[in-house]
C-alpha cells in the first residue's frame, strides 16, 4: 500500500527488492547458483575477446561484432547479478531510487544493443555468403566501426528517453519489486499517477528497436538460405551454413527467451515464476553465448585452444 505520494523528485527513498525468493534456506543455494553463472559468464566473455583480440585470423567483420557482443554480456549480468549477490549477503534488499532507475536504464541499453549487434551481425553473413566479391569492400573497418556507434547510440538515446519519462511521474514510499533487479516496466508500476504514455512508449520503442534488427535477421537469412541452396557444392553449403549456425543458435535464444518472458508475464499471475522467467533472457543468454560460439565455430575453438595453451604454460 502507498503511504505518502513523492511529489519532489529530490525526496530520496528506497525500493525493496524481493529477489527470487522469501525463503531463508533456500538464500544460499540461490546465492551459490548465481555466483557460479556470474563467474562462468565473466570468464567465458573474457575468453572470447581474448582469442579475438589474440588471433589475428580472427580480425574480421563478424568477431569484430562478436567481441562487442561479448563486451555488452559482461556488462548486462555486471549491472543485476551483483547487486543481487550483495542483497543476499548482507540480508538488506533495498536499493535506492536512483539506483533502481539508473539500473533499468542500463539494462534497457544493453537489451537493445544486443538486438541491433544481432542484426548487424546478420547483415554481415548475408553480405559475405550472397556477395563474397564485395564483402571487404562493404564491410570495411570504418563501417563497421560506424555500424556499432549508430547501435550504441540509438541504445542509449531508448534507455535515456524511458529513465527521464519516469522522472515526471509521482511515487509512493514503501514501494515493492517483485524482482531481482529493476526495469523499467517494474518501475512504472510502482507509480501512483498515470504511465499509460510511458507504457505505450514502452511498447513503441521495443516495437521499432527490437522488431527492425528481428526483421533484418530474418531477411538476411531468407536471402542466405536461397543463396545457399543455389550453391552446386555440398561441402560450400555446409560451410556456409556452419558459419551462420551460432549466430542463429544466439538470436534464437536471446529473442526466444525475450518473447517467452513477454508471454508468461501476459499469462501468468506469480511475480515469483515471471522473475524466474526473466532469469531466462538476464543471464542464460550472456552465460550460453560464449559455449555456443566456442562449440559450433571451428575457427573460434582454435583460437581458445590457443588462448588456453598460452595461459597453461605461462603456470
Amino acid at each position: 500500500m502507498c503511504k505518502m505520494e513523492v511529489e519532489n523528485k529530490s525526496v530520496v527513498f528506497d525500493i525493496f527488492l524481493h529477489g527470487l525468493t522469501d525463503d531463508t534456506e533456500l538464500q544460499p543455494f540461490i546465492f551459490g547458483l548465481f555466483l557460479c553463472m556470474y563467474l562462468i559468464t565473466i570468464f567465458g566473455n573474457l575468453l572470447i575477446i581474448s582469442a579475438i583480440i589474440c588471433d589475428s585470423h580472427l580480425h574480421t567483420p563478424m568477431y569484430f561484432f562478436l567481441c562487442h557482443l561479448a563486451f555488452n554480456d559482461m556488462y548486462l549480468i555486471n549491472i543485476t547479478v551483483p547487486k543481487m549477490l550483495v542483497n543476499i549477503q548482507t540480508q538488506d534488499q533495498r536499493i535506492t531510487f536512483a539506483g533502481c532507475l539508473s539500473q533499468g536504464c542500463f539494462v534497457a541499453v544493453c537489451t537493445i544493443f544486443e538486438c541491433f549487434l544481432l542484426g548487424v551481425m546478420a547483415y554481415d553473413r548475408f553480405i559475405a555468403i550472397c556477395y563474397p566479391l564485395r564483402y571487404t569492400v562493404l564491410m570495411n573497418p570504418c563501417f563497421c566501426i560506424v555500424l556499432t556507434l549508430i547501435s550504441l547510440f540509438f541504445s542509449i538515446v531508448n534507455g535515456l528517453l524511458h529513465s527521464l519519462m519516469v522522472l515526471h511521474l509521482s511515487f509512493c514510499t514503501d514501494l515493492e519489486i517483485l524482482h531481482f533487479f529493476c526495469e523499467i516496466a517494474q518501475i512504472l508500476k510502482l507509480a501512483c499517477s498515470d504511465s499509460l504514455i510511458n507504457n505505450i512508449l514502452i511498447f513503441v520503442t521495443a516495437s521499432i528497436f527490437a522488431g527492425v534488427p528481428l526483421c533484418g535477421i530474418i531477411f538476411s537469412y531468407v536471402h542466405i538460405v536461397s543463396t545457399v541452396l543455389k550453391m552446386p557444392s555440398l561441402e560450400g553449403k555446409y560451410k556456409a551454413f556452419s558459419t551462420c549456425g551460432s549466430h542463429l543458435s544466439v538470436v534464437s535464444l536471446f529473442y526466444g527467451t525475450g518473447f517467452g518472458v513477454y508471454i508468461s508475464s501476459n499469462v501468468i499471475d506469480s511475480p515469483k515464476k515471471i522473475a524466474m522467467a526473466s532469469v531466462m533472457y538476464s543471464i542464460v543468454p550472456p552465460m550460453m553465448n560464449p559455449f555456443i560460439y566456442s562449440m559450433r565455430n571451428r575457427n573460434m575453438k582454435e583460437a581458445l585452444k590457443k588462448v588456453i595453451g598460452r595461459k597453461a604454460s605461462l603456470l
